[in-house]
């Protein structure tokens, strides 16, 4: 079982996040990064499915030189090799360019995976729409939002819940699955596959590698562009309301001003 698991280098919620100021572009080299916390899930998952079995796990990324990072750490926590796909020109590609990129790079590995995975979304941009988008253009059945996940006899079956109830879905394999925050949880690297992780192959790959023409991706290519950004206001002082014997009407009507109720 051959499985590639798409992962993305995002800024650090914890850090100060902003846009560059000369094409208003998501700053991704300015600010501290790592890897999305949402592609761990897929990570583990593909683990716990070569474990159990046979096959390995090669992690893909798209992004600037620092993106290498997500991907020393998907090696850490246990994955086989890796592939970076960089390149300047790949500069502000929106979903459907990345879609692309990530379809390129899938069709260049040998051998061919038996599965895709990814997260439901990417925890700067929070969109989900890339997963179907490169099962489209790989041709796979795409089986998103998984709960939980089980391979064999060729095909995959995931539970997926929602408010309502839980659906059970089959596809044949090759396909490509995106996995929630509830499937499972995802190991930390330990000293040794730390140590293991510097030996492991780590293949980069450029537009020209993939036979892409830089005119397909990047800002000038995207269907949309910031036309301004600003920034988050700070947070008011709060209003301390002291209950002299009136403070359940001082509360409905300060949701009532607020039009909350």
């Amino acid at each position: 079982m051959n499985i590639v698991v798409c992962v993305k280098y995002v800024p650090d919620a914890q850090a100060d996040r902003t846009f560059v100021e000369s094409d208003k572009t998501t700053d991704r080299v300015g600010v501290d990064g790592l890897l999305s916390e949402l592609d761990e899930y897929a990570i583990e998952e593909a683990l716990l499915v070569t474990e159990a079995g046979e096959g390995e796990v090669t992690v893909l990324t798209v992004g600037p030189e620092q993106a290498t990072d997500a991907l020393k750490k998907a090696l850490q926590m246990g994955a086989d090799k890796a592939v970076h796909v960089v390149d300047d020109q790949i500069h502000g590609s929106d979903a459907l360019a990345t879609s692309a990129i990530l379809a390129a790079a899938i069709g260049k590995l040998d051998p061919q995976p038996d599965l895709v995975m990814t997260g439901m979304a990417s925890t700067d941009g929070t969109m989900g729409v890339v997963p179907t988008m490169l099962a489209e253009r790989l041709g796979l059945p795409a089986v998103t939002f998984a709960s939980e996940l089980t391979v064999g006899d060729g095909k995959v079956t995931v539970r997926r819940d929602n408010d309502a109830a839980s659906q059970t879905i089959e596809a044949t394999l090759p396909a490509l699955v995106s996995v929630t925050d509830q499937i499972n949880t995802p190991r930390y690297p330990s000293f040794k596959g730390i140590m293991a992780a510097k030996k492991k192959p780590l293949d980069t790959w450029s537009l020209a590698d993939l036979g892409i023409e830089p005119s397909q991706v990047g800002l000038d290519a995207a269907w949309t562009k910031v036309e301004s950004y600003a920034a988050r206001p700070p947070r008011q002082k709060g209003q301390i309301v002291a209950d002299e014997g009136d403070g359940g009407e001082k509360l409905a009507a300060f949701l009532a001003e607020r039009k909350f109720v």
